[in-house]
């Protein structure tokens, strides 16, 4: 549908959004080193042992012998950095790219790396709870990035965010307009997808109403929902500085 690739949002509270940093290089490297085939040809064992399997997760079934690492409840963790391919890596990567470091700016790093889990937490829970295939193994962290999509939107609706639209046509649009369409299309595919879906499309409906609550309990005081002076404030930034004769006019 669209791919984010840069947004107009400053940051006011941090330098670099190190938690965000992290957590892609993470995925990234698990990925490449587990289940690219790249390095190690471990993707079958790693989906297996840390891939959340509903059945699995509610004590209905257990694990071949040999593949029970963790615990099933941790497996709603360590299914978030975890990816079925490497589109499915490159276009989480993205939408945490734009979206991740104002929502880790707004919140702070600690709460912010709280805010991530319990995303995959919520995208978990909401999968199993609905799962067509109870068997089947979740993984990926798109349950979180659509918490940080819905915190994103909720703090900051009117930043312009550039997009390419079908992949291929750059566009300039609010945040608002974008993360809407974004929802409809989760929220439709959701109702409609039937048995044998490849996406966990109930994944990313949990991990957008986690994320809708957490950012009002989590972001920092001094920093307001749907803040509409941020827009004004990088229009400021942009104009150019006063001369000497303005400033002493």
């Amino acid at each position: 549908m669209f791919v984010p690739f840069l947004d107009d949002a400053p940051h006011r509270h941090i330098g670099r959004p190190w938690v965000t940093y992290a957590f892609m290089g993470v995925s990234i490297a698990i990925f490449v080193v587990f289940q690219s085939g790249l390095v190690i040809d471990a993707r079958q064992a790693s989906v297996v042992s840390f891939g959340l399997i509903p059945s699995v997760l509610f004590g209905e079934a257990v694990l071949p012998a040999g593949y029970e690492r963790v615990p099933a409840w941790a497996t709603l963790v360590t299914s978030i950095v975890l990816h079925g391919g490497w589109l499915h890596l490159i276009g989480n990567m993205m939408f945490l790219w734009v979206f991740g470091d104002n929502v880790e700016d707004d919140l702070g790093r600690a709460r912010y790396l709280l805010f991530l889990v319990l995303c995959g937490v919520g995208s978990g829970l909401a999968h199993a709870a609905g799962a067509s295939n109870a068997d089947a193994p979740l993984v990926g962290g798109s349950g979180v990035v659509a918490g940080v999509v819905a915190a994103y939107v909720m703090l900051h609706p009117q930043v312009k965010v550039w997009v390419l639209v079908f992949y291929r046509v750059p566009l300039r649009l609010r945040a608002f307009w974008i993360i809407g369409a974004w929802v409809v299309f989760q929220a439709g595919n959701a109702l409609l997808a039937g048995e044998g879906a490849q996406i966990a499309w109930w994944a990313h409906v949990g991990g957008f109403l986690t994320g809708g609550a957490l950012v009002v309990a989590l972001k920092r005081r001094d920093v307001h929902l749907f803040d509409r002076g941020l827009a004004e404030r990088i229009e400021r930034r942009r104009q150019p500085a006063p001369t000497l004769e303005e400033r002493s006019a």
